[in-house]
């Protein structure tokens, strides 16, 4: 075997150049899917203290929003709704006129080239802020999955490119592809969130998008965090039940599973930076602790070389920004 000093692996570092012929691990713009928060009204942008940077905006304002986003050549945005009423079953959800349903086609008809993918929950609709309907004291799973089919469908009657339940209950991805396909909807893909952990990183998109649970926690339905095996079997069902890709959720602290999601499947693998983790680099960074570029990129990279395909990421902006200029 060659050894040092024949063997010197620091030539192939030397110069930019010939580090960049050489990576094995490329981000692209192509990669990433931004998440837009969209407010219930009109003439409304509300800045979002624990994500600075980013706000929610009404339907109407969506326009420059997505104009600017299509510039960048980001492929997709993601929605999540604010509804001015709230109820026990989360009608503003699935209501044809909803926050949700007006944003879709708003983007649509402002720039028809950008995918729009619909978050499909009843948390930011629901007046207790869990994720369906409530039977002594927990979210009954059978009685949700008529509410999400009923969300999703009216996400595609608005014109929704790809529907993603991440409600975790069990057996939702097949009723949304029955649901989808017997109304003439075949072809809209279901982006799974498969495998969603109980995290604490997401308090800062809870302040976001209203949804905080008024009461216990979700950890009866979403992942306890120390399990990879049986997010593998997540995984699995959702592929079984019909979803077209799959996610797992948060991602920096699950590049492990994002990892054996991969090596075990090879349906299209989302992964989602979540709003802990823009907050804490935004935060270092304005403290001025480390280069929110460098480590945004690094982050970025690290994500895609556990096997994501895809990013969905708050820093999409910047980001491709970022990666057109390298």
């Amino acid at each position: 075997m060659s050894s040092f000093p024949l063997t010197r692996l620091r030539r192939l570092r030397c110069s930019e150049a010939l580090r960049r012929l050489v990576r094995e691990t490329k981000v692209e713009v192509d990669d990433l899917v931004y998440p837009l928060f969209v407010i219930e009204g009109s003439k409304i942008r509300q800045e979002i203290s624990s994500m600075p940077g980013l706000c929610r905006c009404s339907p109407d304002l969506l326009p420059q929003e997505v104009e600017g986003i299509a510039r960048l050549t980001i492929p997709a945005v993601i929605l999540f709704g604010i509804p001015q009423r709230k109820d026990d079953s989360g009608s503003s959800a699935y209501h044809p006129d909803g926050v949700i349903q007006q944003a879709i086609r708003t983007i649509k008809k402002t720039t028809p080239e950008l995918l729009v993918v619909s978050d499909v929950c009843l948390c930011e609709y629901t007046s207790h802020g869990h994720c369906g309907v409530i039977v002594d004291g927990d979210v009954d799973n059978d009685k949700t999955l008529e509410l999400l089919t009923k969300t999703a469908l009216s996400h595609a009657e608005a014109g929704v490119d790809i529907v993603a339940p991440s409600d975790m209950m069990d057996g939702r991805v097949r009723a949304i592809r029955q649901a989808l396909d017997k109304n003439g909807f075949q072809s809209v893909p279901v982006l799974a969130y498969a495998a969603k952990y109980a995290s604490a990183f997401y308090g800062p998109f809870r302040e976001a998008a209203e949804s905080a649970p008024q009461f216990g926690d979700r950890r009866s339905y979403q992942m306890d965090p120390p399990n990879w095996r049986e997010a593998l079997r997540e995984v699995e069902q959702d592929i079984a039940e019909g979803a077209d890709m799959v996610m797992v959720k948060p991602a920096l602290a699950y590049l492990d599973v994002i990892r054996k999601v991969r090596d075990t499947f090879n349906h299209p693998l989302a992964a989602y930076s979540v709003s802990g983790e823009y907050a804490m680099i935004k935060a270092a960074a304005q403290q001025g602790w480390l280069d929110e570029r460098r480590i945004v990129l690094e982050t970025l990279t690290a994500i895609k070389r556990a096997g994501a395909d895809i990013i969905i990421t708050y820093y999409a902006r910047e980001a491709a920004h970022w990666l057109t200029s390298m």
